[in-house]
């Protein structure tokens, strides 16, 4: 199936209704049906392919990918297709300073480990009940916070955000930091502030799989590319090791 039948499928060319329609998405609005915009999708697969090309390639060069969705519809998608891809995730709140204020948060990570450490090795039987409820709900509290992020080491190379109107603070935190953003956009936002605009419905479960699985399939493919490479480049020193060795023992 085209790619452009999937989309169509997913429901990715319906906008919103025409009366909250922010005119910086005009260039991606191929009309309207029953006062809803309908969105080009022939731009959409060609903004779409351009932000997958540029997944693949920071995947290539060892960069990971932020996946951020936090609406109800998005929520699971985004923890499963993260995982599966095998990057962090913020499917809940962002919460300000995530990113510019990095140090604490891995603080708070620290903390998260430490409990599920606890967890495993039997230190929490010997808590008290009342300890013990306190630790449960902190740590629920943590992995709902900060689960999807607690084994990543460093700032993300780039940005996968899904609906740009809840995740003002996380773009401007990208951008104050230089990370590239790639979002999807519907017609009742601005793509101001995104690298790479995926125009498209942001509301629809099926159109955010479309989505999220392709980003998530991209970064597969620039691992295993960049792992061919690595192993490539290994090849190629113990051949020319080698032929030194070789070289010096005719000597």
């Amino acid at each position: 199936m085209s790619l452009m039948r999937q989309m169509l499928e997913a429901g990715v060319h319906f906008g919103h209704q025409t009366r909250y329609w922010n005119p910086k998405m005009g260039q991606y609005i191929f009309g309207q049906r029953n006062k809803i915009h309908i969105i080009n999708l022939e731009k959409t697969v060609v903004k779409y392919l351009e932000a997958l090309n540029f997944v693949r390639q920071t995947a290539a060069r060892g960069g990971d990918i932020l996946f951020v969705g936090t609406k109800r519809s998005a929520r699971d998608i985004i923890a499963a297709e993260a995982e599966r891809a095998g990057v962090p995730y913020v499917n809940n709140r962002w919460l300000g300073g995530m990113m510019t204020n990095f140090k604490t948060v891995k603080s708070s990570v620290k903390r998260l480990k430490d409990m599920e450490a606890a967890q495993t090795d039997g230190s929490v039987e010997r808590l008290t009940k009342k300890e013990a409820l306190m630790f449960s709900r902190e740590l629920e509290k943590l992995n709902k916070s900060i689960g999807g992020i607690k084994n990543m080491n460093k700032l993300p190379a780039a940005l996968f955000v899904v609906d740009v109107g809840y995740h003002k603070i996380a773009i401007q935190e990208a951008r104050t930091l230089g990370i590239p953003v790639i979002a999807v956009v519907d017609t009742n936002h601005s793509p101001d502030g995104v690298d790479f605009v995926i125009p498209g419905n942001d509301d629809s479960a099926k159109a955010i799989e479309l989505y999220a699985s392709g980003i998530a399939n991209a970064i597969l493919e620039g691992r295993e590319q960049r792992l061919n490479g690595l192993v490539e480049e290994i090849q190629e020193e113990v051949v020319e090791e080698a032929v030194a060795e070789e070289a010096s023992a005719a000597e």
